[in-house]
């Protein structure tokens, strides 16, 4: 489980908006490439479950989430409760961005491009991305 939501005992409604916030950041980049996959709806899934959440609403939480997403046109949206986030948490929610982007084996100009405009907008180090998307990648490649 992240740090952010380590010690709580009760999940709030905010925290199930942070977890539909995060799960629409990883929909949209999913979404980018136009080919959306059940293998990257298990990995957001995966996500939102190792943020905290029920079992029992991650349904709930996805679909809120898809909805949000395609009624949103703009990612601010869903950035700006993540770039208040503790540092291991932003990199724990980049490596699953980066796990949804090479979940078909490759990334397009279009998730780069998304990934390093992403990287400002929560304020990670550049360099810190870099290393964290290497580590998906040879992850992935084993």
């Amino acid at each position: 489980m992240f740090s952010f939501f380590k010690n709580k005992k009760n999940i709030s409604k905010n925290d199930e908006d942070i977890f539909s916030r995060v799960a629409s950041l990883l929909i949209h980049i999913a979404k980018i490439d136009q080919n959306y996959t059940v293998k990257e709806k298990e990995i957001i899934s995966k996500t939102i479950l190792e943020l905290g959440a029920k079992q029992e609403n991650i349904e709930n939480i996805i679909n809120i989430a898809e909805r949000n997403e395609s009624n949103s046109n703009q990612i601010l949206d869903f950035t700006k409760e993540v770039k208040n986030m503790k540092e291991i948490d932003k990199e724990k929610i980049i490596e699953a961005l980066w796990t949804v982007v090479y979940s078909d084996g490759n990334s397009d100009m279009y998730e780069e491009s998304l990934m390093r405009r992403l990287t400002g907008l929560i304020y990670l180090d550049k360099k810190k991305v870099g290393d964290i998307k290497e580590r998906v990648k040879e992850k992935l490649n084993k």
